[in-house]
Order: structure tokens, then C-alpha cells, then sequence
């Protein structure tokens, strides 16, 4: 199956895309020339626009669920014996589940300094690196915040080093993963600008989200996401902790939580109904929710879309 490229519109494209739900499943040549296992969905979906036709993807995270916390299945760990390259996060998202898969796999090629891994946080300037790790502060990552593939900028660059390690493992394909590669960057420099023509009208809006997921997105486009429901990193909210965002919305009349599949919704709810606040539900994974199922384009459009909609109503 080739790559498709086209990129015309918002919503619309998000019908065509190709499921990353179900990459764990399909192969997409039977002469693919890399077997490739990645961590979480938005990867997958990195590597399948790098490597079209000529790799197998698997993504063992699925796309609804928390990516710090998988359940390492036994399946996982044939598949990554098999596999050529790993491509994961990195910034320690996936340590507490990836470990134990990889030293089951016996795979050496995957292991840490292998020639079939890659983090794809190597070389990009993390944010959120804590001074000193100190757990009564919640669940911090002794790297910075790991969820930068929601700036497009940095997911730029994970698809870059996912390219170079494809031409390195498979050198008669190369100059095909890095020219894909270079259409792929041509055609995001291309939504970027639309992206943030619609979400400019709304520079400096600040929101609440559940968890600490969303700092590289609101950088990149100018909004403040940095009120949580959850008092510190991965610790669930309390009636007392909730008291205070309640009190903090209403003196800075914040209207909008953003809410990803794998956390409560009802919480969310019943912080709106004190704030007059709307819940809106995004993800950060392609597939994670209906509309949603195409690459890493089709995922920022509608995330782009059906913010940018809420912001509007709210204003």
C-alpha cells in the first residue's frame, strides 16, 4: 500500500485514511522489507508514512489506552523478537512495560545502543525537566514531558530519525524513506500554517486539561493548557483538589477541559457543571477516537478542527 500524501482540506481527509487501530494486524506488503514495532499509535503512524510499502507495522499500545501504563502481553514479545526496529517514545513514557517485553524478546538488536532502536526523543529539547526527582511531586519524567509528538514541529523530527534508521537497516530503500520523508515535512509545513491561521484567533486562551499532556501543542500555537485536574502528575483528583481548579476557572473564566479517552470523564463533567465549562474529548494517538483513524496529518486536523470549534463557542 503506498503512503498517500494528498492533503487537501480538514475533516474531510480523515475518512481516507488508513486505520492506525489496525496496524497491529495487517501487513501491509507480503515483500515489506522491515518488520517494525513501535511503542504507541502516533508512531506507527510515523512509520508508515516513511516507510509506505516497504515495511510491516505494529503498534502494541492501543490508541485508547494510558501509554504510560500497558498490559505486556505475551504476544508482544514474539513480536519483538521478530521484529527489525523498534521505534519508542523515549523519556521513559514506556520503561515501566517496554523493559520486561524486551528482555523476554531476546532480541539484541532492539536493546539499548542496538541498531534496530530508536527514540524518538533523541535530539529533541524536551520541556517540564524537573530540577530533582522528588515523587511527593506525582509522576514526574526525570527527561521532561514525553508527549512532544503533539508539536508538529518535533514529530518532524521523529519522523526524520525514524527515516534515517530505515536507510540505515535497509540501505537499498533509502533514498525512498528519505524522499517520503521530505513529502511528508512539505506537506506538514503546509497544514502548520493553516492549523495556526485557525487557532489564531484565539492566541493566549487558556484551558484545563486532565493530565500534564498537552504543553508542546499549546506552545506551538499559543494557548496556555496548564491547569490539571489532577493535583500533581498521575496522582487522581480529590474533592479538596478539585475545589481549587473549580475556584481557579471561575476567577479566569476558563471554559474548556480537554479529556483523552483513558481518563474520567465524569470527573471533567462535574468540574464543568461548577465552571460552565465544556468537556472536550481529543487524543492524542490516530484512532483513539472516531474521526480520528488516518496519519499523523489527519489526527492534527481534527484535533486542530474540533478545538478550534470549541474555542469559538466558548469565547
Amino acid at each position: 500500500m503506498k503512503p498517500n500524501f494528498k492533503c487537501v482540506g480538514i475533516l474531510p481527509l480523515i475518512r481516507h485514511g488508513v486505520s492506525v487501530i489496525a496496524l497491529a494486524a495487517v501487513t501491509f506488503t507480503a515483500d515489506a522489507s522491515l518488520d517494525v514495532v513501535t511503542t504507541t499509535a502516533d508512531l506507527a503512524a510515523l512509520v508508515t508514512v516513511v516507510g509506505g510499502d516497504r515495511v510491516k507495522v505494529t503498534a502494541l499500545a492501543k490508541p485508547t489506552e494510558d501509554p504510560h501504563f500497558v498490559d505486556p502481553k505475551p504476544s508482544y514479545i514474539v513480536r519483538l523478537n521478530r521484529a527489525d526496529l523498534l521505534v519508542e517514545s523515549g523519556a521513559e513514557l514506556e520503561d515501566s512495560w517496554l523493559r520486561p517485553l524486551l528482555q523476554g524478546a531476546r532480541n539484541a538488536a532492539l536493546l539499548a545502543g542496538g541498531e534496530g532502536r530508536v527514540q524518538a526523543a533523541a535530539g529533541i529539547e524536551l520541556i517540564d525537566v524537573p530540577d530533582a526527582l522528588d515523587r511527593s511531586k506525582g509522576d514526574l519524567h526525570a527527561a521532561g514531558n514525553p508527549h512532544f509528538l503533539m508539536d508538529p514541529f518535533k514529530a518532524r523530527m521523529a519522523a526524520q530519525s525514524i527515516s534515517e534508521a530505515m536507510a540505515r537497516l535497509d540501505p537499498g530503500s533509502a533514498d525512498y524513506y528519505r524522499a517520503n520523508f521530505v513529502r511528508f515535512g512539505e506537506l506538514l509545513d503546509r497544514r502548520l500554517e493553516v492549523w495556526q491561521k485557525r487557532l489564531e484567533p484565539h492566541r493566549g486562551r487558556r484551558l484545563v486539561a486532565y493530565h500534564n499532556i498537552w504543553p508542546y501543542f499549546g506552545r506551538r500555537f499559543g494557548l496556555r493548557i496548564d491547569l490539571f485536574l489532577e493535583p500533581k502528575p498521575g496522582i487522581p483528583p480529590t474533592p479538596a483538589s478539585l475545589s481549587d481548579v473549580v475556584a481557579e476557572m471561575n476567577r479566569d473564566n476558563i471554559r474548556l477541559i480537554l479529556v483523552e479517552p483513558f481518563q474520567p470523564r465524569r470527573v471533567a463533567e462535574r468540574v464543568a457543571a461548577r465552571t460552565r465549562a465544556e468537556v472536550v474529548d481529543l487524543t492524542q494517538y490516530p484512532g483513539g477516537m472516531k474521526g480520528t483513524e488516518g496519519g499523523y496529518l489527519e489526527l492534527m486536523d481534527y484535533l486542530i478542527e474540533t478545538l478550534a470549534v470549541a474555542l469559538d463557542k466558548t469565547q
